[in-house]
């Protein structure tokens, strides 16, 4: 069983080559750092961070024998015992101490020895962190320096460049909103005490009595209000984890495990709460563990494993400490260390309002507060200086104070000009009231007087008129309803005013009125009344004077109609309809509302309304979908459609505003002081009673018991009705009577416009196409095809246009070929001919067809011909004034003369013309004739006019008086050799090259050379003949 016991550790971790002496230097019984670093709940953490060494592989064949001493935070005691750990113990590594004046003396000697030392928890002085002098001592708390690196950016983050170091004495006269009180303290909770069971209380709470300040736990917490406190949270993290949580249990249960054995000395209930600091013990171990890993890789045969120079080399590093949050070592041993800064709340209570992150002199500073008021308990950022300076005496002159006399005599002098500029400005508000006030009353004059250019006479219709718009009338396709049949009587004559009708009494006498009468006309106006009917005003500037008043529209039938209907519904056994919208108001034959869509519950409960459906819906009903509906939320929903039939738009106008029907009902649902609801302004030519208005404000209150009922809603209506018929057919028949007259008016304006359009297409039509084809398609009859026996075809096409084109822009191809082809197609309106098409650069003519001219064709063609080259002298192309455009009709950009050439060539045969196809139909041309007369155009020369032998014989012999030479034989495609000719001109006319050469040309550049002897050499070479060109270079001779 021994044995067995002494083989466990190497079964379980393996074979250890080496063992790592390390001295851990602890202060064992000093109270005031028992809950900190006290010995019994901090030195387990050093068996936490071997395990993870371990886990991590990091150090793989080495053991580790811990030597614990005690230094009690004496600095001899420490100096004396780090001189056993090097001198007797030969440790390779000591971790401590953790107070300052034993880090210190610990750190001189091991820089001596050039041993390692890792300090933790209350080592806080900044001479540790100096590495010229300790260059063996890395630090894992929080310092001096890097505290005050802290405070330095909290005070320059808030503008804050004066500060005082106050005693207790004066604090009495700074407890004001004007002063903020920075605590900086590195082994603090901020405004938390840690208690020895692991407790925590308020450090204002006096209860433990460890101070006395006279003043109540409220007076404290209340002066606490303006602290910020700058801390290290005691070396926790502020949230803590599961893995901290575990870790801190292993801390104490660990104590009983080697090298401590701390069982009975550990036992009291004081040990039961790890150190505050334990983490920094474990993150000081580990990183120890990172270096000396780095150390034996760079050199894995070195024994001296003390070498604290090798080691601090190496320990630059980040890992995840024990808190979850990063730990990072710089190259000197420095920690980058985090700090809090606490503030309270408006709730006087404490919370973490920042982050900061110290770097040597750099600081990240983390606000976790939303607005920087929060920080202050006036929400006012303190100033650098208080207003009175630090010690209170410092406030400036007190103006009124010194100068009281002064003060008073120049109170008064101010006061009696404030009294007259309120006497004077009160005079002034009078005036501009009086004439505000006579400026409405003009403006309101301007509403009882109507101008007689505002009133338009309805026509009256005969008898025998009405009869025949009455029975023998056909049916109508106008919607217009006119009123002609209100014809003038001996008192009244009726008028348009404003697209209404009104009533126009008629008065013998013109009047100036006073001011009282005018006062009179404009309380007249204002008159609303069921039994007096509306009063518009007067008409004085035409023939006779006018007293004018309103015909109103029938606009309560219809919702008399859905109040008898509703009013069954409520009297029947269903009580309510539950969804009532103006979609199940229907109109008869007879113009008399039906509602529909009433009962059905039990099916109506599986059915999901769309959102529009629910614009009608009570608010009570919206909150609750799944209650019972009410006859209460039928009144609602009556009150939406009188507003619809008012307003004349739908509910709550959905077209015209920016909300979607969703954001409508929630707002009706919402509720409150001002519930949404439709509007109810309507256009100023309709005059509505407002008790209507009132009634329907009141079907639509928020509350279901201020609704009336709905035999209450009838009342009411019944109390608004002005007497004319409740039948708003009848109503509607008389208006139909009235306008039908002006329906022939209109019949005659819209025959003319579409005339007027007819022509219009037609002239476009018969640009398309033939006027005999094109009046043939207008009346939807057949084209069949023609045969034309004696027809003249005319092909031609620009030479080098792709060469010309590749130096253009689309726009300016279009813009060339437009210009071209506007010459073309008036020189082709003085002669007989009809163009075909145009594609591109090619341009399709024929004479002959659709209009047989005899044999006058080919004299039109040849003559069409010859001007096109006549009107070619002188075209230049608009963005290219270089490029010369000589005798042929195109444009194209020559390589070597720089000259745009056009073929021409016409053939004489006979052709088969027809329509072809249904969208967009076209005129074609068919037969052989086209197509030797397309051949012709390609085999064609440039400044010549190619004509086969049939077209020359009807030239020269048919018709005459034209000149033409032959070309010789010229083999054709698909027609073998054939012979061929040029036109030259007519006889009394010049020829085409004569007329080159005579005919004056504008000055040109001196780039732009002559293109006549391109031209002549051209005619020498063609002279031969294309056919004799063939057989020479099949012989081998060279042209």
């Amino acid at each position: 069983m021994i044995l067995l016991f002494l083989l466990l550790p190497n079964l379980i971790f393996g074979q250890y080559n080496k063992t790592i002496k390390v001295g851990l230097m602890f202060a064992k019984d000093v109270s005031s750092t028992m809950r900190s670093i006290g010995y019994r709940t901090s030195a387990a953490a050093v068996l936490v961070a071997r395990d993870r060494i371990r886990a991590e592989h990091l150090l793989d064949g080495y053991d580790f024998n811990f030597i614990v001493k005690f230094d009690e935070c004496s600095e001899s005691l420490a100096a004396g015992k780090t001189v056993e750990l090097i001198n007797q113990d030969d440790v390779d590594v000591i971790i401590g101490p953790t107070c300052n004046r034993a880090g210190v003396a610990t750190a001189s000697l091991a820089a001596y020895y050039n041993v390692p030392v890792f300090e933790w928890g209350l080592t806080t002085t900044a001479d540790i962190g100096n590495f010229s002098r300790y260059p063996t001592t890395v630090t894992l708390s929080l310092d001096t320096h890097s505290m005050a690196v802290a405070v330095r950016e909290v005070l320059q983050r808030f503008d804050w460049e004066e500060k005082a170091f106050v005693s207790a004495t004066v604090l009495a006269d700074m407890s004001n909103d004007e002063y903020v009180y920075i605590f900086a303290e590195s082994q603090s909770r901020g405004f938390y005490v840690d208690e020895a069971n692991g407790a925590v209380h308020y450090s204002w709470d006096d209860s433990d009595g460890n101070f006395v300040t006279g003043l109540s736990n409220d007076q404290i917490r209340e002066a606490y209000g303006r602290v910020l406190y700058i801390c290290d949270n005691m070396g926790e993290p502020p949230n803590k984890t599961i893995e901290f949580t575990n870790f801190t249990s292993q801390v104490i249960s660990r104590m009983a495990e080697q090298p401590f054995n701390c069982v009975a000395d550990c036992a009291n209930a004081t040990y039961k709460v790890s150190a505050t600091y334990a983490g920094q013990l474990f993150d000081a171990f580990y990183a120890y563990g990172v270096a000396l890993n780095k150390s034996i890789a760079m050199d894995p045969t070195t024994a001296d494993l003390k070498n604290g120079s090798l080691i601090l080399s190496n320990i630059a590093m980040t890992f995840k400490g024990v808190g979850g949050g990063c730990v990072t070592l710089d190259e000197t041993g420095s920690r980058i260390v985090q700090v809090f800064m606490f503030a309270m709340n408006s709730s006087l209570l404490p919370y973490i309002a920042a982050s900061l992150t110290v770097n040597v002199s750099k600081v990240e500073y983390v606000p976790f507060y939303t607005s920087e008021s929060v920080l202050w308990k006036g929400g006012v950022k303190p100033l650098s200086r208080p207003i009175c300076g630090f010690s209170g005496t410092e406030c400036p002159p007190d103006f009124v104070k010194d100068y009281l006399i002064y003060t008073i005599i120049a109170a008064l002098i101010v006061i009696a000009a404030l009294l007259a500029g309120c006497a004077g400005l009160l005079y002034t508000i009078q005036e501009e009231v009086f004439s505000m006030k006579k400026k409405e009353m003009e403006r309101q004059d301007l509403l009882w007087q109507v101008s007689f250019l505002e009133l338009q006479q309805i026509q009256s219709k005969s008898k025998a008129e009405a009869s025949m718009h009455s029975f023998a009338s056909g049916p109508s396709t106008s919607t217009k309803i006119t009123v002609e049949s209100r014809s003038e009587t001996t008192n009244f004559i009726f008028y348009y005013h404003k697209q209404d009708i009104v009533a126009a009494m008629k008065h013998d006498l013109i009047l100036l009125f006073d001011a009282n009468q005018k006062g009179e006309f404009r309380q007249m106006r204002n008159f609303d009344n069921d039994n007096l009917n509306k009063f518009i005003g007067l008409c004085l500037d035409g023939p006779q004077p006018l007293s004018l008043w309103e015909i109103l529209f029938f606009m309560f039938s219809l919702i008399r109609d859905i109040s008898n209907g509703l009013a069954f519904i409520h009297n029947s056994f269903l009580k309510n309809h539950g969804h009532l919208t103006s979609r199940c108001c229907l109109i008869d034959d007879r113009w008399q509302i039906k509602i529909s869509g009433y009962g059905l519950k039990s099916v109506r409960t599986f059915e999901n309304p769309k959102k529009e459906d629910l614009l009608w819906t009570a608010p009570e009903h919206l909150r609750n979908e799944s209650g019972e509906r009410t006859s209460e939320g039928d009144i609602y929903s009556f009150g939406i459609i009188c507003s619809e039939i008012l307003t004349r738009s739908s509910a709550f106008d959905l077209e015209n505003r920016k909300e979607k029907p969703d954001v409508i009902i929630y707002q009706v649902k919402k509720g409150g002081h001002n519930p949404m609801r439709p509007s109810l302004e309507t256009s100023e030519t309709v005059e509505i009673n407002p008790a209507l208005l009132h009634l329907i404000r009141d079907c639509w209150t928020e509350r279901p018991s201020e609704r009336p009922s709905i035999e209450q809603v009838r009342s009411h209506l019944n109390g608004m009705k002005d007497g004319r018929k409740s039948n708003l057919m009848d109503h509607v028949f008389n208006m139909l009577e009235t306008y039908a007259s002006t329906l022939e008016e209109e019949v005659s304006d819209r025959t003319k416009e579409l005339v007027e359009e007819k022509k219009k297409s037609d002239v476009l039509l018969y640009r398309m196409l033939p006027k005999m084809v094109a009046d043939k398609l207008k009346l939807g009859q057949a084209v069949e095809p023609e045969t034309f026996e004696q027809v003249t075809i005319f092909f031609s096409d620009v030479v080098q246009f792709t060469t010309l084109a590749g130096k253009c822009t689309p726009l300016q191809v279009v813009t060339l070929l437009n210009d071209l082809y506007t010459i073309f197609d008036g020189i082709i309106e003085q002669n007989d001919v009809y163009k075909v098409e145009t594609i591109g650069d090619g341009y399709l003519c024929v004479s002959g067809l659709p209009h047989r001219n005899g044999n006058e064709h080919i004299r039109h063609i040849a003559r069409m011909a010859l001007g096109f080259l006549s009107s070619l002298q002188f075209f230049r192309v608009q963005h290219l004034p270089a490029e010369r455009i000589n005798l042929r009709i195109g444009i194209n950009c020559g390589t070597f003369s720089s000259l745009l050439l056009y073929h021409f060539v016409f053939l004489s045969r006979s052709v088969v013309a027809g329509v072809v196809g249904l969208t967009m139909p076209r005129y074609c041309l068919f037969g052989d004739a086209v197509n030797t007369a397309s051949r012709m155009e390609s085999n064609g020369k440039p400044g010549q006019i190619h004509v086969t032998s049939d077209a020359n014989k009807m030239l020269t012999e048919v018709v005459g008086g034209f000149r033409t030479e032959s070309r010789g034989e010229v083999i054709i495609k698909g027609k073998g050799v054939m012979e061929t000719f040029w036109l030259l001109g007519e006889e009394s006319g010049l020829s085409v090259s004569a007329q080159r050469k005579k005919t004056p040309e504008p000055p040109r550049r001196q780039s732009v050379r002559s293109i006549s002897p391109i031209i002549e050499k051209n005619a020498e070479v063609e002279s031969k003949g294309l056919y004799t060109e063939y057989k020479d270079i099949n012989n081998g001779n060279d042209l």
